[in-house]
């Protein structure tokens, strides 16, 4: 555990420095959203890329996921339920947020191909920003879904959900 305990330490002084030059977020606030503490765990010359990276990972998860909600093609049974118990002012949350990270999607790519430090740091910055304001719709959503779960989640008697 000391040597991980120093590797974190390692990289929350190699982080400092790059947040004094570019402006970045507090190492703290990233890690409770990013899990960038696991980045300690990777051997590099390029921290930022590999913070980056572990952003890329969540905001790619969660385009996955709201896009199976708005475009149901082979999705799992759960899904379906999901998607009855969201009103179309959750939905239409769902379409704004798919939107924002359809676009950041297209900006990952550009950074993977086109390696810039300032680039990455300024994608940091920017969808930083962002999952703070997507963050609290995702919960709304997911809230609305809970409370009502139960009314929408039935089954039609012939082993499928409906």
């Amino acid at each position: 555990m000391g040597k991980k305990n120093s590797c974190l330490e390692d990289l929350k002084k190699e982080y400092k420095k790059l947040q004094k030059k570019h402006g970045l977020p507090e190492f703290s606030k990233l890690n409770e959203d990013f899990q960038i503490e696991k980045v300690a765990e990777v051997e590099t010359e390029h921290l930022i890329r590999e913070i980056r990276k572990f952003m890329a990972d969540k905001f790619s998860n969660y385009l996955r996921f709201v896009e199976v909600i708005l475009n149901p093609v082979n999705a799992p049974m759960f899904v379906f339920s999901f998607i009855k118990s969201i009103s179309m002012d959750e939905k239409n949350k769902l379409i704004k947020i798919y939107k924002k990270l359809a676009k950041t999607e297209i900006r990952l790519i550009e950074l993977d191909t086109d390696f810039s430090e300032k680039g990455e740091a300024d994608f940091i910055k920017e969808n930083y920003e962002l999952w703070k304001e997507i963050k609290k719709d995702i919960l709304s959503v997911t809230e609305a879904v809970k409370r009502n779960w139960d009314n929408k989640f039935e089954t039609n008697g012939k082993g499928y959900f409906g």
